[in-house]
């Protein structure tokens, strides 16, 4: 057996991708409807169907291995002690887990706090808050808080280990998961156990509650989150692995229907001479998400963020055009484009989504003047010498001119202060395999990072986006 199956349970399709492991190639694709909402079972075999159907025949699979953003996503909510600080590490480490996060609390949960979260309806909480050895008061309160309002998920607990032992008592009653402190100390980032523990749970016991077990018998296990397997995808890529290289430090691009997500792997140091940093210090492997800048379910948001005008020139449509194509997409947020004014649309869209969620993911410089002179601070990364820069998802790789998209992630003269790539490569991921190399390098590393390689592509020189 030399093939592997790398599945994904979406929001809107079952997707599949068979990989032989000697030959580093994508032998073919199928997918189906997601039918968690009803038994996932049957988009499953639908798509291992269309899947044997362009293969004529399904072959014996050495692995089956599965990632899931289905059922909304893992719905996730963060509690910490200081907004930019501990409440800013454990968000870090959901979104870098591949969680959905819907809500986020700082300092003493009130009543109205818990009514929102219980309102949020979350499928993990992550409880943080204080340096190990420092403040204990504010997460044992919150502890408190959430035991008095009976949460039934489960709950990681990353905050003050020095609290662990009361929180853990507080919480009896509770799934309870004791983790490293995100904030060990004032300014050091520890997110990775975090992350780690909020995989397991996904792993353990959220993929039973959204039904995806019922399809077990037709894959080996569902390893993480579709957004990690991208990351993870893109981590491989940039670090490499014993036996090969990889591309060095790079941005992956995924704007899709309802987020628009941008991952990096890359320090962000400052390039600037003489500049200091600001802010708490920057994961290595950051993963944003941007929920109103989704291609379906926030065009209209979109529209507005880039400007009506703006969207309109670009796309070469009137506005009355765009104002009603954009209210058919918010009545079927899973409608694809078929007509040539859709077509132009989408590519207005994908560029200003792109554009607008790169900004919000680079870091930024500004001078300060003090009484001692004007001083350069950087807030976040600094990815302005970053080497490579990828996209991937439907809205690019089916896109006319993927590179105009891209393009717009790049440095611009008239935003000095963004600290955006100047002059990377731009690579196109056209046959959607980020997630499947994400979830193939947790068992054949090799293999996954020569396929990946192999399929990423320079997108064709830009074109108008009206032709």
């Amino acid at each position: 057996m030399t093939t592997a199956l790398l599945i994904d349970f979406g929001s809107t399709y079952t997707k599949l991708r068979a990989i032989d492991l000697e030959r580093r190639a994508v032998l073919g694709a199928g997918q189906g409807p997601s039918t968690v909402a009803s038994d996932v079972r049957i988009g499953m075999k639908a798509a291992l169907a269309d899947l044997g159907q362009r293969l004529g025949v399904l072959p014996k699979f050495k692995y089956r291995l599965a990632s899931s953003s289905a059922a909304g996503g893992l719905r996730m909510v963060t509690i910490g002690l200081v907004r930019e600080l501990t409440a800013e590490a454990a968000r870090q480490a959901a979104l870098g887990a591949g969680a959905k996060l819907v809500g986020s609390f700082a300092y003493r949960l009130t009543t109205a706090d818990l009514e929102k979260i219980g309102a949020l309806a979350p499928d993990i909480v992550l409880l943080a808050g204080g340096t190990d050895g420092g403040n204990s008061e504010v997460i044992l309160h919150n502890a408190r808080a959430l035991a008095t309002r009976r949460i039934s998920c489960p709950i990681v607990y990353a905050g003050n280990r020095a609290a662990a032992d009361a929180a853990a008592s507080l919480l009896a009653g509770s799934t309870l998961i004791t983790t490293d402190n995100v904030m060990p100390e004032f300014n050091v980032l520890d997110i990775e156990p975090a992350r780690a523990a909020i995989r397991n749970v996904f792993i353990d016991r959220i993929v039973h509650a959204k039904g995806i077990d019922r399809a077990s018998a037709e894959f080996d296990r569902v390893l993480m989150p579709t957004p990690a397997a991208v990351m993870e995808g893109a981590r491989l890529i940039a670090d490499g692995c014993a036996s090969s290289s990889g591309l060095g430090e790079l941005m992956v691009i995924d704007p899709g229907g309802a987020t628009t997500d941008v991952h990096s792997v890359a320090g962000g140091e400052p390039q600037t001479p003489g500049a200091m940093r600001r802010g708490l210090p920057e994961p290595r492997v950051k993963r944003t998400v941007e929920g109103d800048l989704g291609m379906r379910h926030n065009a209209a948001t979109i529209v507005e963020a880039a400007g009506a005008d703006t969207i309109a020139r670009e796309a070469g449509l009137p506005a009355q055009r765009i104002a009603a194509l954009v209210e058919n997409y918010a009545r079927e947020v899973e409608h694809l484009p078929d007509n040539a004014d859709e077509l132009a649309l989408d590519q207005a869209l994908a560029r200003a989504a792109v554009g607008i969620a790169v900004a919000r993911h680079c870091g930024s410089i500004e001078t300060v003047y003090t009484v001692n002179g004007p001083v350069t601070l950087q807030q976040g990364k600094d990815l302005s010498a970053l080497e490579t820069v990828i996209g991937t998802g439907g809205a690019l790789v089916h896109s006319g001119d993927p590179r105009a998209a891209l393009r717009m992630a790049l440095a611009d003269p008239a935003a000095p202060q963004s600290l955006r790539p100047r002059a990377p490569r731009l690579l196109v991921d056209r046959d959607y395999l980020l997630y499947a190399c994400g979830l193939l390098g947790a068992v054949e590393p090799e293999a996954a990072l020569e396929l990946a390689l192999k399929h990423l592509k320079e997108p064709p020189n830009e074109r108008p986006l009206n032709a």
